[in-house]
């Protein structure tokens, strides 16, 4: 089994038959938004690991208090 190569050159290849502009575009926007939505999941569980440090962090004080006052 031999690959061959389906384009002329590669401005053919990136042409894609005058439908290179639609193509490229589709895969940028794709890249772009895979890339926003890793970016807003890694910011969103940043987030919430934060909020749950600062709960934690606060339950923590009022255990210390409420062992102070008995």
């Amino acid at each position: 089994m031999q690959l061959e190569f389906q384009f002329e050159s590669f401005s053919a290849f990136l042409a894609m038959g005058n439908y290179g502009f639609y193509v490229w575009l589709s895969y940028g926007v794709s890249f772009v938004a895979m890339a926003w939505l890793i970016w807003q999941s890694q910011r969103e569980q940043k987030q919430i690991f934060q909020q749950i440090k600062k709960e934690l962090s606060r339950e923590k004080q009022l255990n210390q208090r409420s062992e102070y006052t008995k």
